[in-house]
């Protein structure tokens, strides 16, 4: 299962290695070649010596002009150490293959695009002997799909666009194009898809929200993502009837319970604190001793 942003927004490539191409080619307009084939490669570039360097998805591709190295890294924010290390794994790369290396970093984040687009210079200030340019995906360049039809002429660039965007005001739309979309593909690469957009959901009102779209669509359920999804709604329904007793056993006592006590024990999904209100409830002289501890 994709435990992370991070993960999701390299290991689409991997699931469908043509989305890098058609990305490289539409989206950032780079004359590259078409392949014909696919390999993914060990990610792990650590020498002889003790120092570990991987890189996050390694691809070859297969032209008529040769073969590529398509080195995929996802980035979460600025870091200064990438300006070392994606010199390396290109440098690294090419001497021991001696293939043309690719770098593409992807990332959700705009001030990271920007980052992550300035060329990298070694050496020489005004005259560097190497030089890199990386090529990135993220908000400014990767396409907003927010209808069906466009999500089902491509599936994998709406789901990498739902990975990118799906926050604000355009999520809702985003989703339910994408939502429509994976019911056109095989299940099981529909499965795949849902858990790298459920991965890269920051915002809980629009993961909610693609969840709760997923309960409709029956292969979810079957999927490891879905038994994470039915315990979270395991737990939030004892914590609903843990907060209803609390309120309950107030009323019987006859304790008054102002609005703002009702409101935070209703919203509460923390099952220990329930637990602890509950035991003070039979003992407390007024609802606001429930929170006297805390």
């Amino acid at each position: 299962m994709v435990g992370s942003s991070h993960e999701a927004m390299h290991r689409i490539f991997q699931k469908d290695p043509a989305l890098l191409t058609r990305a490289l080619q539409q989206v950032l307009q780079i004359p590259f070649p078409e392949p014909h084939d696919f390999a993914g490669m060990n990610v792990d570039l650590t020498e002889i010596e003790p120092i570990e360097r991987r890189v996050d998805t390694l691809l070859r591709a297969e032209t008529d002009e040769g073969a590529y190295l398509l080195v995929v890294e996802s980035q979460g924010k600025p870091d200064e150490r990438k300006r070392g290390s994606w010199p390396y794994y290109l440098s690294y790369l090419y001497e021991k293959y001696r293939c043309e290396p690719v770098l593409i970093v992807v990332t959700q984040n705009s001030a990271t695009a920007r980052w992550a687009a300035e060329p990298i210079h070694l050496g020489v200030r005004g005259c560097p002997s190497l030089t890199v340019r990386p090529f990135v995906l993220g908000p400014d360049n990767v396409p907003v799909i927010a209808k069906a039809s466009e999500a089902e002429r491509d599936v994998p660039l709406a789901v990498l666009s739902a990975m990118t965007h799906g926050r604000g005001r355009q999520a809702p739309a985003i989703l339910e194009s994408l939502a429509a979309a994976l019911r056109t593909i095989d299940r099981d690469s529909a499965a795949v898809f849902v858990q790298f957009v459920d991965s890269c959901l920051a915002d809980t009102q629009a993961r909610k929200m693609w969840r709760d779209m997923m309960t409709a669509i029956q292969y979810f359920w079957r999927h490891p993502l879905a038994e994470e999804v039915r315990e979270e709604g395991r737990e939030e329904g004892r914590a609903e009837a843990l907060a209803d007793t609390i309120l309950r056993i107030l009323r019987v006592r006859d304790i008054d319970v102002p609005d703002d006590v009702r409101a935070r024990v209703e919203a509460c999904r923390d099952l220990d604190q329930l637990v602890r209100w509950s035991e003070r409830a039979v003992r407390a002289d007024r609802a606001a001793d429930l929170f006297a501890l805390d």
